[in-house]
């Protein structure tokens, strides 16, 4: 059995639709309260994010304006002292071009900043043109183009803007102060991890997701094993039943269970006293007919007339046949005997030895892959009677043998009339005969599928008839491995 077919089964079984109900259950119930937590953290970081924004904007707005009060000549002086001094919570300089930010990736919380910011600015100073971005500090540029921040001395800002071993992202404020000189403001932010999207599918939700999914189904699996073991148990002694081994279960396990096996129980002490009732039945009513027949048959033959005599003898035989194939009809199809080993191959081969010696031709085809484990004599009355039926009708027939893991099928063509459609199912009743003359036909009565068919039943397989495309009938004997 593949490993696709092995999944199929598993996930239509009991247990596997439980565990695969309750692990989507569990998944859905931390999805869902992961995307509440999230939605309210966002909206708790937003209105920080929002308040921390004003405060920074009216300290850069604070920033500017001094810068912009100084004279011309003194603002160099000014920042080189404090470059000196080891900066301030602001990395200032004055830059003859504009430095180009390679900018971090955009987000609802960096547009909140970037428009208190620009908000502030254009409030407070009237600056509507400051260019505003947010770069990472291993790759923030400053006084030019070509230096980065990590170029500079410690003293120049380190600071101010790194903070080891964390990566905080760092917001730049670049405006114009006249045609040469462009004012340079960075400063990091005071939440290192703002920028960050949060996703109710992050790799450590996931990882929460898939433990406690993980742990319920482990519970899951101790409970459910201890609550469907009774119900395989009745799986199996409901099949064994079905194939004539009568054995009581224990009553173990939930209430319901135990009912349920109490139920069964009872009913297989009904069924099997049915059974009883009715081997004891057709045995004594054989034996109560057979005693008047015989004496019948004694008294035709006192009988002067040969016309009389004749018919009344024919009569006879006729009531004394249908006594026959009722009786066997109930003990052929329930052979008690145990389940053992099956050599088929043997027994159709001896069947075949049979029918050549008859200068009738029977071949076989195909091997057994494996062992079939069912009552020896039951099958090989079902599969003498369908060999038969074959070379009756056919004069030929050819067996082939299909094995499998799951199932042992085996199928008979034979090159016969083959049977109408309409008169596929009838050939299954008893005393069903499609032809007058049987006199030569060992099943004469009529009984040879009805037996052939309940005998398969009673092994959970099934008996199935089809005419062959290429002319005569195919029988198909379809027996199951448990």
């Amino acid at each position: 059995m593949t490993i696709s077919a092995r999944l199929r089964r598993w996930s239509r079984s009991l247990t596997g639709q439980i565990l695969i109900i309750m692990a989507l259950g569990v998944a859905s119930a931390q999805f869902i309260s992961s995307t509440f937590w999230l939605k309210q953290l966002e909206s708790d970081t937003e209105k920080n994010v929002l308040e921390v924004s004003k405060h920074m904007a009216f300290r850069i707005a604070a920033t500017v304006s001094y810068f912009e009060s100084l004279p011309q000549n003194y603002r160099h002086i000014v920042i080189d002292q404090l470059q000196n001094m080891g900066g301030t919570r602001f990395f200032v300089t004055l830059n003859k071009e504009e430095i180009l930010i390679n900018s971090l990736p955009d987000s609802h919380l960096k547009d909140i900043v970037k428009n208190e910011v620009q908000h502030t600015l254009a409030k407070q100073l009237g600056i509507t043109h400051a260019k505003i971005d947010f770069s990472s500090p291993s790759d923030l540029h400053v006084i030019n183009n070509h230096t980065r921040l990590v170029d500079l001395p410690e003293r120049w800002g380190h600071h101010s803007l790194l903070v080891k071993p964390l990566t905080p992202p760092i917001i730049v404020i670049q405006i114009p102060v006249n045609d040469k000189d462009w004012l340079y403001l960075a400063s990091l932010m005071p939440d290192p991890y703002f920028i960050e999207e949060s996703s109710a599918l992050s790799a450590d939700r996931l990882f929460s997701m898939a433990m406690s999914v993980i742990t319920v189904l482990l519970l899951s699996i101790v409970i459910l094993r201890r609550v469907i073991r009774p119900l395989a148990t009745l799986a199996r002694a409901a099949e064994s039943f079905g194939q004539g081994d009568s054995q009581p279960i224990k009553e173990v396990g939930s209430i319901e269970v135990r009912n349920t096996a109490r139920a069964f129980n009872d009913m297989q002490t009904r069924i099997q006293r049915y059974l009883n009732d009715r081997e004891r039945l057709f045995s004594s009513i054989s034996h109560d007919l057979k005693t008047p027949i015989t004496r019948l048959r004694l008294r035709a033959e006192m009988i002067d007339e040969d016309d009389t005599r004749d018919a009344m003898i024919r009569d006879l035989e006729d009531l004394d046949m249908l006594v026959k194939g009722a009786l066997q009809s109930v003990k052929e199809t329930d052979i008690h005997e145990n389940r053992v080993e099956v050599n088929i191959i043997r027994m159709l081969k001896d069947m075949q030895c049979a029918a050549n010696r008859d200068t009738l031709k029977l071949d076989v085809k195909g091997e057994l892959n494996h062992p079939y484990i069912g009552k020896p004599l039951a099958i090989k009355r079902c599969l003498g009677n369908l060999v038969d039926n074959a070379l009756y009708y056919g004069k030929t027939a050819t067996v082939f043998i299909e094995d499998s893991e799951d199932a042992l099928c085996i199928r008979i063509c034979d090159q016969g009339p083959g049977i109408p459609i309409d008169k596929m199912d009838k050939v299954f009743q008893p005393y069903t005969r499609l032809t007058p003359d049987h006199s030569g036909h060992p099943g004469g009565m009529g009984l040879g599928l009805s037996i052939a068919r309940n005998i398969a039943k009673a092994q959970g397989g099934e008996v199935t008839l089809n005419n062959h495309p290429n002319g005569g009938l195919e029988a198909t004997i379809w027996l199951p491995r448990h």
